[in-house]
């Protein structure tokens, strides 16, 4: 079954112990860092992923919207991440081969994003280097968006390169998901969905990362509302 990764943007940060722990039945706690260069908006980082990491046991899937990301894996994983994910856009193929293979030195889990208008061929020099592709099916940065639908062909073409040749590689959807789009998704062939205002906007969150997992809208799609700068 498709694993689900509320995003932490979406939630309150006011009680954020009781926000992460509301999403107990979640498979990952993803966590959105933006630096304002790389995308027009800036978020949190290492001082709050700290402080994530004291309060939950979750797998913590870090995803650096940051320009350089070469310069900051060791710091993040030092704070607690188990899988940080790049921006295959944000630096030189070379600088991004020596990222992953830090990730993975210190025995953490790589993954690289790709923007919606970034080929999936982008990726092809950096596949026995990953652990996980996060496909972008709205522009990063930007809150609110509404989920691309032309995005589907690229996780079906993900799926299909991953199945071939048997790699050991997730492929996680962010951006406009909800009980709808989920199930789009999941035929298409992923594996994660990010999901921050459905999850955390929904009174029921157990239900919403059930209905989520299901790609069902049986009752969840309702109850959430839009809530938060999440991707």
């Amino acid at each position: 079954m498709v694993k689900i990764a509320p995003s932490i943007l979406s939630a309150d940060f006011t009680r954020l112990g009781e926000e992460i722990r509301s999403i107990k039945d979640a498979d990952y706690l993803h966590f959105d860092v933006m630096d304002g260069i790389f995308v027009p908006n800036i978020s949190i980082g290492i001082p709050v992923l700290e402080s994530v990491r004291k309060m939950t046991d979750m797998l913590l899937d870090v995803h650096l919207m940051i320009t350089k990301p070469i310069r900051f894996v060791s710091d993040f994983i030092d704070a607690g991440a188990d899988l940080v994910v790049l921006h295959a856009e944000a630096d030189t193929p070379d600088n991004t081969a020596e990222a992953l293979k830090t990730i993975r030195r210190r025995g953490k889990r790589a993954g690289l994003s790709i923007k919606p208008k970034t080929p999936a061929d982008i990726l092809l020099p950096f596949w026995e280097s990953l652990d996980l592709v996060l496909v972008m099916t709205v522009e990063p940065g930007f809150g609110g968006q509404k989920f691309m639908t032309n995005q589907l062909p690229k996780i079906t073409a993900l799926r299909q390169t991953v199945d071939r040749f048997g790699l050991n590689c997730e492929i996680e959807v962010d951006g406009g998901i909800n009980c709808e789009t989920a199930g789009l998704c999941i035929e298409a062939g992923a594996d994660v969905l990010v999901a921050g205002s459905y999850v955390f906007g929904a009174p029921d969150r157990s239900a919403a990362i059930r209905e989520l997992k299901q790609g069902d809208c049986s009752s969840a799609c309702s109850h959430a509302s839009p809530k938060g700068p999440a991707i």
